[in-house]
């Protein structure tokens, strides 16, 4: 599972944004299922931010935001996100050489 949660930060805010972001990977990453995180900023547009998790599951995300650490930090973080979709099923993998990986969707089908 990804989560990707985006951001529209002014040049003042950026600065201490990186330092915020940074604690807030670090509590995420002291939980059950983490498995990479990265703060980036968009080459177009400086102002445009993102926090990219990568979970081996969204049970594992879902129990990591109740932890206490991670409530102080990465939720606080979060609260000046932007409104728009932020969980991720990964569906297709494809790695160096063309290796491909399918994954079955954990959703239900609609309909």
């Amino acid at each position: 599972m990804i989560a990707l949660t985006h951001f529209r930060l002014d040049a003042e805010s950026s600065e201490s944004f990186i330092g915020r972001a940074e604690a807030a990977l670090e509590a995420l990453a002291n939980r059950p299922g983490y498995l990479r995180g990265t703060v980036a900023r968009s080459l177009d547009d400086p102002a445009a931010w993102t926090l990219l998790t990568e979970w081996e599951s969204v049970g594992a995300y879902r129990r990591a935001l109740g932890n206490f650490e991670v409530r102080l930090h990465a939720t606080a973080l979060m609260a000046g996100a932007l409104d728009l979709p932020s969980a991720f099923e990964p569906l297709v993998d494809i790695g160096p050489g063309g290796d491909r990986r399918s994954h079955r969707s954990d959703r239900c089908d609609e309909g």
